[in-house]
């Protein structure tokens, strides 16, 4: 290994772990890792690691999981591991500035937006919601500030008129790990150059409530059509039908018109419903309790009628 090149990678859900791999692939001196604790997780409540973790412990890496990235001794533990450089992707605290200066080259982050637009914790799924046409990885020199340092590598890639908040996810970790390759090949040689952002052209990523992807049926047909693709695979868009909640996983524009949240016709596909501004037809739902089924087996299997109301 060329000395001088310690890293210690900050990180935890999916996304982080397709980067760290890639590093790991690329022989990198990966020193520690840092992963949020391990959490209660799926219909027993058992104590999950995180994805990062499980993918550090096959590599035979140095892990801590504080608390608080605050804590005395996370510090201690970053003084004692002396890395040149820490990399954070996904991590899932706010890092002290303290953190932040402990190596020699400070902190750079992989984050998942085209910045200044969309700081925060959900910049994948917003840029998606918001109709971006295109997004893309900023690979950032941190500061204290969220997501405000300056830009020293950037990758771009169009959003699809198909992509959903999963498949834009899955492509933009690729895309990620693709960036901090070509970012680090520069910065060892000393040929990264910063830029600062441009803070009048801020937007912010505020983190997902699954509140907010109840169905508004007074939308307009190609807005709600494309928070269905951004909420799939969370929160998932959902709405009420027969005084049950009902999730929408797919839909595609419809042609008709009418009250908006009603039945207009039960199509193979699925029911097209009425909007603000035409109409939807739920090609994939999934009702209480149940596995998700075809919009066109939900329509079958639940003799819909037509007028019946969404809400």
């Amino acid at each position: 290994m060329a000395e001088g090149r310690r890293i210690v990678f900050a990180g935890t859900p999916d996304f982080a772990e397709r980067v760290l791999a890639r590093l790991l692939a690329r022989h990198e001196e990966i020193v520690g890792v840092v992963t949020q604790p391990d959490r209660p997780a799926g219909r027993g409540r058992k104590l999950q690691a995180s994805p990062v973790k499980a993918l550090a412990l096959q590599a035979g890496l140095p892990i801590l999981q504080p608390e608080s990235s605050r804590a005395p001794e996370t510090l201690d533990w970053l003084r004692n591991v002396a890395p040149d450089l820490l990399i954070v992707v996904a991590f899932g605290q706010i890092l002290p500035q303290a953190i932040l200066d402990t190596p020699r080259l400070g902190a750079i982050n992989v984050h998942a937006s085209l910045l200044p637009a969309w700081r925060g914790a959900a910049p994948i799924v917003r840029a998606l919601a918001a109709g971006d046409s295109e997004t893309g990885i900023c690979i950032m020199q941190m500061e204290a500030g969220l997501d405000s340092g300056p830009v020293l590598w950037t990758r771009k890639t169009p959003i699809l008129d198909t992509d959903t908040g999963a498949s834009l996810h899955d492509r933009l970790a690729e895309l990620g790990a693709d960036a901090l390759a070509e970012a680090l090949d520069r910065l060892w040689l000393g040929e990264l150059q910063a830029v600062p952002q441009d803070h009048e052209q801020v937007s912010y990523a505020k983190k997902l409530r699954k509140e907010e992807a109840h169905i508004d049926w007074s939308k307009d047909a190609a807005t709600l059509a494309r928070l269905v693709r951004a909420y799939n695979p969370y929160p998932v868009t959902h709405t009420g039908f027969r005084e049950q909640p009902l999730r929408v996983w797919s839909a595609r524009l419809g042609n008709a018109a009418g009250t908006p949240g009603t039945l207009i016709v039960n199509t193979p596909e699925g029911p097209e419903v009425a909007c603000g501004r035409g109409s939807l037809v739920l090609t994939r739902v999934q009702p209480a309790g149940k596995a998700q089924l075809s919009g066109g087996d939900f329509g079958r299997g639940y003799r819909l009628q037509e007028g019946e109301v969404f809400a």
